[in-house]
């Protein structure tokens, strides 16, 4: 799958900081430890809507992971998966009277579009589930030889399921207990009901096809992989084992990331599955999370549309701190374009007041487990006596508008 063009990162003069970052197996800030090159996985969308602002805050989020490490003179080797089959999709193809192929695409185009003008710097692979559903099988096969998989008693559609106790780590990456990982799987995809499963918890990694819905014929019967199996597959293909981050949405963290570590740590007995799992917040909108099932969204094409600076979103998300489930407005948005304006108007002064020690501070939030509020305010503080004040050093301005490019992702 194509991924989305790239926009320069400019060396930031001065000394960088490593990142530390909160891990939400251990829930400690600890450090990133990168080699030479840093990776990470994030999971992408299911594409049956446009992007939102809750997709927006998220990507934006490992936008800054990439940002660090590049600062600390890593390369990144940023992987994204979409979950272009899924039953999500099929039903708002189905609601819509839509090809469900055609929605996944029309999509994730659209979902490229908003990252771009975002200036979300692209992961190095863009991976389709579908594209991916012959080393998912192969991966399912291999569970299935071990033990750690099993069919359904259920000699109609014997789909084949994950042993939840099979990797003998699960539950370590939420630390949830039973009864809450109860409520989480049937309210994010799972099937705690399904007749011939030996555990409520058991995930999916093969459903045998269906009349009237999409399947691929594979040596595991025709049909379609489950959800969780796919970024399994796809992560360990193209990062091995114990990368440095597994990232996205923190309504990821049960059952799929807690699943997809488990299954690719009985593929390959080795743990952990990621050196650290971050997770960003939600967004909500009048008293509830920004969801498409709800229906409350805001969409970063209908901001575009609208022509509302793209920077001015992303320092409206940066105001508040990723890991943080927080409110949409308005009000947030005028305060961020009023930001933005400020900070252009510092930068374009002929001279200002040195920026070294604004840059050393910008550098030691961000760093902080991704204090974005902390940084914005450092930059506010600057930006305010540049323009009150004035300043003698004409190098400052052209300094602050690299910093804030190369670490913040914003034009000024």
């Amino acid at each position: 799958m194509q991924t989305w063009s790239s926009v320069p990162v400019p060396r930031v003069p001065g000394t960088p900081r490593p990142l530390r970052l909160f891990d939400t197996s251990t829930a400690q800030v600890r450090p990133t430890a990168p080699g030479e090159t840093a990776t990470i996985y994030v999971c992408g969308i299911t594409p049956y809507d446009a992007t939102h602002l809750g997709h927006a805050a998220t990507y934006l989020a490992f936008d800054l992971v990439q940002r660090q490490w590049l600062d600390n003179g890593h390369q990144v080797h940023y992987v994204q998966n979409v979950t272009d089959i899924d039953d999500p999709l099929l039903e708002r193809a189905e609601r819509d009277q839509d090809d469900w192929v055609v929605l996944g695409m029309r999509e994730t185009a659209l979902f490229r579009e908003d990252m771009v003008a975002l200036r979300v710097l692209p992961p190095r692979e863009f991976v389709g589930a579908v594209e991916a559903i012959p080393e998912i099988v192969e991966s399912i096969a291999k569970l299935l030889a071990s033990g750690a998989a099993y069919r359904a008693d259920d000699p109609e559609y014997p789909d084949v399921y994950f042993d939840r106790n099979a990797s003998g780590h699960f539950g370590y990456e939420s630390n949830y207990d039973i009864p809450t990982m109860t409520e989480f799987f049937a309210e994010r995809g799972g099937d705690p009901d399904r007749v011939g499963k030996r555990d409520p918890l058991d995930a999916l990694l093969w459903r045998m096809a269906r009349p009237g819905e999409p399947s691929w014929e594979s040596e595991l019967g025709a049909g379609r992989p489950g959800w969780h199996i796919e970024c399994s597959a796809i992560a360990l293909n193209r990062l091995g084992d114990g990368f440095d981050v597994q990232g996205g949405g923190s309504d990821l963290v049960f059952p799929h990331h807690e699943f997809s570590a488990a299954h690719a740590e009985a593929l390959t007995g080795k743990h952990p599955f990621a050196r650290h799992y971050a997770h960003a917040g939600m967004i909500g909108l009048d008293g509830a999370k920004m969801s498409k099932s709800r229906g409350n969204l805001v969409f970063v094409s209908r901001l575009r549309a609208d022509e509302i600076d793209p920077g001015a979103i992303r320092l409206a998300l940066f105001a508040g701190h990723y890991r943080s489930d927080r409110p949409w407005s308005n009000e947030l948005l005028v305060t961020a374009q009023s930001r933005l304006a400020r900070w252009r108007s510092a930068v374009a002064l002929a001279s200002a007041p040195p920026a070294a020690d604004t840059v050393a501070r910008l550098r030691d939030h961000l760093s902080d487990d991704l204090d974005t509020p902390k940084a914005l305010a450092a930059l506010d503080a600057w930006a305010e006596q540049a323009l009150t004040h004035g300043g003698s050093d004409p190098e400052a301005p052209a300094l602050i508008r690299t910093a804030v490019d190369a670490l913040l992702g914003i034009d000024l």
